[in-house]
């Protein structure tokens, strides 16, 4: 019977402990957690910067060609077979260079018979000049013979016509030196023409066709030159901007100052910015119909020549000044259905997210044209933790650069 009773008080004592084990899981798991660090309740850590003003310049930017200043086209001007490449492909050539030979055989030959021509019309004429002089001397003796009566007036008329023709199979043997002189002269130029020379000091391009090919001037290049230092860059700008910029200046003198102090900056293809400024070169002298833009041109130092035609970039120049600009990084602006907000955090350190306007890109800057006040502090690092009404820990914010360092 004692032996009953124990088991039963047992029993409830096993029941109680397994109740209390079951209520203080229950408890465990729906006790609310504590972020490890910090206190149940603490204000998220958010980074601030002061909205800034102050006189800033804006730029303009544009995609850019590259393209040689002069760009002169390697052409045959006589027919033959390129004999000879007589430079290397990408390499600087100056004015006069060899680049290819045509055979010039053929046309050494047909000078040689052009100067031997010239030479037998030369001996004719002077055989015709020693005709005509003799001629001449026998009109000036019948001449005062036939006055006198001493010979015939038929003598003095034979003598007459004989001098003339004399003096027309002169004039024939001068004409035909003449000839004989252009046919040498056009010879030696086509002769000359078999050396394919360099017009001008640049970087010569790829051949076109090799040794062994037949030219003629109906080829077409067979190389070409560039001049690449100063190197030109194309680019486009829209008719509205360009209007802009001519309306600030409307004298002739102010354009061409506003011109000449214009500043180009280039920013390559790899991201980096070029390190040679360059300046304004010309507008093209129409608005391109299709796209109402206007095309421009700049020169760029190029030494070592760096930059190649063809190659492509990002010009950017500074179009005008804005004063007293308010300024926030780009991260802090959200932009959100079309329009822009910034998380504003005032003086009790509660959050108030603000709609502006922006304006302008400066650098990894943006102008803010309304809805902002100089002095405030929105949110540049953390906004995604913020909410309207939100208590925050506010720090300085610390650029990534500065954070490298």
């Amino acid at each position: 019977m004692s032996l009953n009773t124990n088991s039963k008080r047992g029993l409830v004592v096993g029941g109680i402990v397994a109740c209390l084990v079951v209520i203080g899981v229950v408890y465990a798991v729906m006790r609310p957690k504590q972020v490890s660090g910090a206190p149940a309740g603490a204000s998220p850590i958010v980074e601030v910067v002061q909205v800034e003003q102050k006189d800033v310049p804006i730029y303009g930017e544009w995609i850019g060609t590259l393209d040689g200043l002069t760009n002169a086209d390697v052409r045959a001007q006589v027919t033959g077979y390129l004999q000879r490449q007589a430079y290397q492909e990408g390499a600087f050539v100056r004015k006069g260079d060899l680049l290819f030979q045509i055979d010039p055989r053929p046309f050494q030959a047909v000078l040689d018979q052009a100067l031997g021509q010239l030479a037998q019309s030369k001996a004719q004429l002077s055989n015709a000049q020693a005709v005509q002089r003799r001629t001449q001397l026998d009109v000036d003796r019948y001449t005062p013979l036939a006055k006198e009566q001493a010979a015939s007036q038929q003598d003095l008329d034979n003598a007459v016509q004989n001098n003339l023709a004399a003096k027309a199979t002169v004039e024939t043997a001068q004409a035909q030196i003449q000839t004989y002189e252009a046919a040498v002269e056009t010879a030696r130029i086509n002769l000359e023409f078999t050396r394919l020379i360099a017009p001008i000091d640049g970087i010569a391009g790829q051949a076109q066709l090799q040794v062994g090919a037949l030219v003629s001037p109906s080829s077409g290049a067979v190389t070409s030159v560039s001049t690449v230092d100063p190197i030109k860059v194309f680019f486009t700008v829209g008719e509205p901007q360009y209007l802009a910029w001519r309306k600030r200046f409307p004298t002739e003198s102010s354009r061409l100052a506003a011109d000449k102090s214009l500043r180009l900056q280039l920013v390559l293809a790899d991201g980096s910015v070029y390190a040679h400024e360059g300046s304004f070169y010309f507008a093209d002298r129409q608005v391109n119909e299709s796209t109402g833009a206007i095309r421009l041109a700049g020169l760029f130092e190029n030494p070592g020549n760096i930059l190649r035609p063809g190659g492509y970039g990002k010009v950017r120049a500074v179009i005008r000044t804005q004063e007293g600009a308010l300024l926030v990084p780009q991260r802090a602006v959200t932009e959100l259905q079309g329009g822009y907000q910034v998380a504003v955090v005032d003086a009790e350190n509660k959050v108030n997210i603000k709609t502006v306007t922006v304006g302008d890109r400066v650098g990894n800057e943006w102008v803010i044209t309304d809805g902002l006040r100089p002095g405030q502090q929105v949110v540049a690092e953390g906004v995604q933790k913020v909410r309207p009404g939100a208590h925050v820990t506010p720090k300085p914010f610390v650029a990534e650069t500065m954070k490298d360092k």
